[in-house]
């Protein structure tokens, strides 16, 4: 679930904290807001968690990974951290294992309830139980409608149902968030800010009165979002969603704290949207000139990502390839053609 993409981040960028928090600790960014980072088992190496600060107790948002490490650090923080008060609730912004991973372990560690958008907590569920379309044999089935080799989904079949395998188990219940809403945290109300492409339906926040973003995977200050396809929704178009979703980011102000879930806190939030949405233009610019020719998804993967990938590498790099095919195919800009061989081919139309 781990974005592959790497776009410096601009230098108008101001990152106002020299040092993240060290494991166990955690650091105030603002009024009654404090970071909390987590190791990651995965080349993306962590993962930042936020505290906010109620009179009764405390929020956390997202969870970290589901590990004995990850336990033993939130105990630490805990125990440190809290002032003695309790969790009272726990929000969780999207279903990627490095966000939702602990949330059964924290609501039983606590009694409290889980709080995501509908769309999240149930292909969670969907994820897990390899239902509805999520199944690996699903997903393999696309990539090879795609043009990628049988030896490079061997490669992949190893990981069997990773998902199932890091996330152990999910909460039986949920309470629902909805776009827009605002949500009460101590003095401060934090307002829903639904964002889609990289999940379904993700849930970043956003305080007026402290200017403050907790952005989840959906802008990062230095690394690109992954946004791809998947095997339940074939034909659709993700990275539309995802840049239209970084418009209406754009609306909040540009000198807000983002406290994004990888990287450094930053500030230049219209800086960073600008940068993204440049990225991907070029990409997709890129890719149309590519496309003189018929070729699949496998064979022009390597225009996106002009690097030596490993077999997890592969798996996000398919699903983004797919996902700007789609978005040329359903702006005009190419068209998607089935050969004999039963394989998607895309030519550019200009």
């Amino acid at each position: 679930m781990s974005p592959v993409g790497i776009a410096e981040r601009p230098p108008e960028l101001e990152l106002p904290f020299a040092q993240h928090p060290a494991p166990g600790c955690a650091l105030q960014v603002a009024p009654g807001v404090f970071w909390v980072r987590m190791p990651l088992p995965l080349a993306l190496n962590h993962i930042n968690l936020w505290l906010l600060e109620q009179a009764d107790g405390w929020t956390v948002v997202d969870c970290g990974f589901n590990s004995d490490e990850t336990r033993t650090l939130w105990e630490r923080v805990f125990a440190a951290c809290l002032g003695g008060r309790p969790i009272r609730r726990l929000i969780v912004t999207h279903f990627h294992p490095d966000h939702l991973g602990l949330c059964a372990w924290l609501t039983r560690r606590w009694d409290v309830e889980v709080w995501m958008t509908e769309a999240e907590y149930l292909t969670a569920h969907a994820v897990f139980d390899s239902a509805a379309g999520h199944g690996k044999d699903e997903l393999f089935a696309l990539f090879r409608r795609h043009g990628l080799a049988e030896s490079r989904i061997a490669e992949m079949a190893d990981f069997g149902n990773s998902y199932r395998r890091w996330m152990q188990e999910l909460p039986g219940r949920f309470r629902r968030i909805l776009p827009d809403e605002a949500i009460d945290i101590g003095a401060n109300v934090w307002r829903v800010a639904v964002g889609h492409g990289h999940a379904p339906e993700h849930a970043a926040l956003y305080c007026d009165a402290l200017g403050v973003m907790i952005s989840g995977d959906m802008v990062l200050p230095r690394i690109t979002t992954n946004v791809s396809v998947r095997a339940a929704e074939p034909d659709g178009n993700p990275l539309k969603l995802f840049l239209d979703s970084l418009l209406r980011y754009r609306a909040l102000p540009g000198e807000a704290l983002v406290l994004p879930s990888h990287g450094m806190v930053f500030r230049g939030l219209h800086s960073r949207i600008d940068q993204l949405l440049a990225h991907h233009a070029d990409r997709l610019d890129a890719l149309k000139r590519a496309l003189t020719e018929p070729a699949t998804a496998a064979e022009v993967a390597p225009v996106l990502f002009p690097r030596e990938l490993d077999a997890r590498q592969w798996f996000f790099a398919m699903g983004e390839a797919i996902a700007h095919l789609n978005y040329l195919m359903l702006d005009g800009g190419v068209e998607r053609e089935t050969g004999a061989d039963g394989l998607y081919r895309f030519r550019s139309t200009a």
